[in-house]
């Protein structure tokens, strides 16, 4: 009796092997690994998050994460080569030589946006409440990030529309944008991060929410927020990412005199955006060649424009120190951006003798690369970088 009041139980979308491009082929094979053992040993074992996303998009991910119905400690007994870390998130690396397959249990939120705040006054918060891949579908981010691949039948499961929104390429929150934001304000960061990355467009809830709390994230973890701005530079997307940042009005709140900086040097149209392009061009040369750019040459770049507009009042220490009060960047990041920004002095003349010693600094490669990324985007000529180039193949290798 009644029975058309009873509330439908939410059921995933479960896109079977031949209506999507994943490919065990192109999974890493410890992961396959990790994802066999623990379905053998009658755990629920997917691939989740970012990979799935990227293996969808014909793209070669990063890391291989894996989600299951396993405990930690279970995970841990299945695994000599497991070791549990975290206190508000208990995850297991499954280590396998250098490369880790972080498995994290499914879990549920278990709180209200005000318990989280009450909560977090009184210490660090723990958030060990297990759940069901449905629960754990849903307390992720963005939809294009909440896709999980069972290797049981090769099949991918959608709780939240993400393969929709991958083929529409939209950046979307899971839940109400506002309600995540506040819970979590470092979101919004790695929004404008996935959107710069995959090209893809903020969602207009999701884009008006950060736009309404781009301030929350003031309150985030400040190690937290140093750490996804740096994130912001990887794969040389930086330009649009800042320009993103700029436009939603979150980097005038972590970074107001470089965002006041863009507006009086012509806002969109302001020389910031061409230092950090070229960047990117960089960024994309050395990521093919196997190489890491530094935190600090990304730091000098991004502060670039500060000190160009600032002129003689405006040094390279006072410039990098807003950056420092902000987010607090390590101090090794701070003297190798002041020392980096120092150098377009140094480096403006051709080399002479008394200078010449500077080939042999340990950062001259990165300061060399720092002037010609800065020559680039103000179109002058690289000659004199070149001869100071010539130098140091001629003696700082000796």
């Amino acid at each position: 009796m009644f029975s058309f009041l009873k509330k439908k139980k939410p059921v995933p979308v479960v896109y079977k092997r031949p209506e999507h491009c994943i490919s065990r082929k192109n999974i890493d094979p410890d992961a396959l690994k990790v994802l066999y053992r623990l379905s053998s040993l009658g755990y629920t074992a997917y691939l989740v998050g970012g990979g799935v996303r990227d293996l969808l998009m014909g793209r070669k991910p990063k890391d291989f994460d894996v989600g299951t119905s396993a405990k930690p400690n279970e995970v841990k007994r299945a695994f000599r080569n497991c070791f549990l870390v975290g206190r508000r998130f208990r995850l297991a690396h499954v280590r396998f030589g250098e490369k880790v397959i972080e498995t994290a249990t499914f879990r549920q939120n278990s709180q209200t946006v005000g318990e989280i705040i009450e909560r977090a006054a009184e210490g660090p918060l723990e958030d060990n409440t297990f759940g069901t891949p449905e629960t754990d579908a849903h307390r992720r981010d963005f939809t294009v990030n909440g896709l999980f691949y069972d290797i049981k039948d090769f099949s991918v499961i959608d709780w939240v529309g993400g393969m929709k929104d991958i083929e529409k390429k939209v950046i979307r929150s899971i839940g109400d944008p506002e309600i995540r934001f506040q819970e979590d304000p470092v979101r919004m960061m790695r929004a404008i991060k996935f959107s710069a990355r995959l090209g893809f467009t903020i969602e207009k809830k999701t884009i008006a929410a950060m736009k309404k709390h781009h301030a929350c994230i003031l309150t985030a973890s400040v190690p937290r927020v140093c750490e996804e701005v740096f994130r912001l530079f990887t794969y040389g997307h930086s330009a649009e990412a800042f320009r993103q940042m700029w436009a939603c009005g979150m980097l005038g709140d972590l970074l107001p005199g470089l965002a006041e900086s863009i507006g009086r040097t012509g806002g969109k149209k302001s020389p910031a955006w061409k230092y950090l392009a070229v960047l990117d061009d960089y960024e994309r040369m050395m990521s093919e060649r196997g190489f890491e750019v530094s935190n600090g040459l990304r730091a000098a770049v991004l502060m670039t424009v500060l000190l160009r507009e600032g002129g003689k009042g405006g040094s390279a220490r006072k410039v990098m120190q807003q950056m420092m009060d902000a987010i607090k960047i390590p101090k090794a990041t701070y003297f190798t951006a002041v020392l980096l920004m120092e150098s377009l002095n140094r480096l403006s003349a051709p080399p002479s003798k008394g200078k010449a010693r500077f080939v042999h600094n340990r950062d001259f490669l990165d300061a060399l690369d720092y002037n010609r990324i800065v020559c680039r985007a103000e179109g002058r000529d690289e000659s004199v970088l070149n001869a100071w180039s010539e130098l140091y193949e001629e003696k700082g290798n000796k």
